[in-house]
């Protein structure tokens, strides 16, 4: 009798939606045939519109690799910085691959994988101006695109007098450097690279480096299984050289060494 009215009870709770329902594991992946990843709406290297008008970029053929791996088909979900963690968690898509950098305020709300691909955030400017230190950066207007690791690390360091001038995302942060609306740019590494490449008259270096941050697949809590199937893959395809082939096709860099965690 007690275990009917607990039984009955939890379905009452379920039926008025203060259960949360199960996360996505692997199983509920292979058994639907598809896996729905979120990859950058517009962060070249990592992903973008392609001229074909299909998404491409680095993180864009880590998630085919995946795909073909589990054998499942592929749902591309192109999402901004500040949608890739609500995504996940709202079960819009089973894995984010968009150039995410874990920390301790992230791993709150979801699960990391082992790193699988590097990043460093740091600041650009034009040789001829001289900087050094994230001090220098005083009377200066320096954009970045808000809610980015950039934004969280330069905001820490930044001197008072430094106007920090913030983006909704990473096209328009370019945009405005490359009009002059800033002095300096505060990007990754990949990025600033991809600038230089089609704007070879702006001769943009990096000043200094604001923090190292390798890139990592977030998977929803709970997922367990699929965690652990990401974590072989990444092991798999850094063994097996796939990783370091698409690092020199998408950075023009040799894959480095990266963290396990």
């Amino acid at each position: 009798m007690l275990k009917l009215v607990r039984n009955l009870a939890f379905a009452a709770l379920a039926a008025a939606g203060t259960v949360s329902p199960a996360a996505a594991d692997l199983s509920d992946v292979l058994s639907s045939g598809t896996i729905k990843i979120a990859v950058p709406e517009n962060f070249p290297p990592f992903g973008a519109l392609g001229a074909s008008g299909e998404h491409e970029g680095y993180d864009v053929d880590v998630a085919k690799l995946i795909a073909a791996d589990l054998g499942v088909e592929l749902e591309i979900v192109p999402v901004a910085s500040k949608q890739r963690i609500p995504y996940l968690e709202t079960d819009r898509v089973d894995l984010v691959i968009s150039s995410m950098g874990a920390n301790p305020g992230r791993a709150k709300s979801i699960w990391f994988s082992s790193a699988y691909a590097p990043f460093f955030s740091g600041a650009f400017a034009t040789t001829d101006m001289a900087i050094s230190s994230p001090a220098d950066l005083a009377g200066k207007k320096v954009g970045l695109t808000g809610g980015t690791l950039e934004d969280l690390e330069l905001t820490k360091v930044a001197p008072e007098s430094a106007e920090i001038i913030r983006f909704g995302d990473n096209a328009a942060t370019l945009a405005a450097y490359a009009s002059g609306q800033v002095d300096v740019l505060v990007t990754g590494n990949t990025v600033a690279a991809d600038f230089t490449k089609k704007n070879p008259d702006k001769a943009i270096e990096t000043k200094f480096i604001i923090k190292e941050s390798p890139c990592f697949i977030g998977v929803k809590k709970g997922s367990f299984d699929l965690l652990q199937w990401v974590n072989v893959f990444i092991l798999h395809k850094t063994l097996g050289g796939e990783l370091n082939a698409l690092s020199e096709k998408w950075f023009g860099q040799k894959l480095p060494p990266l963290p396990a965690l």
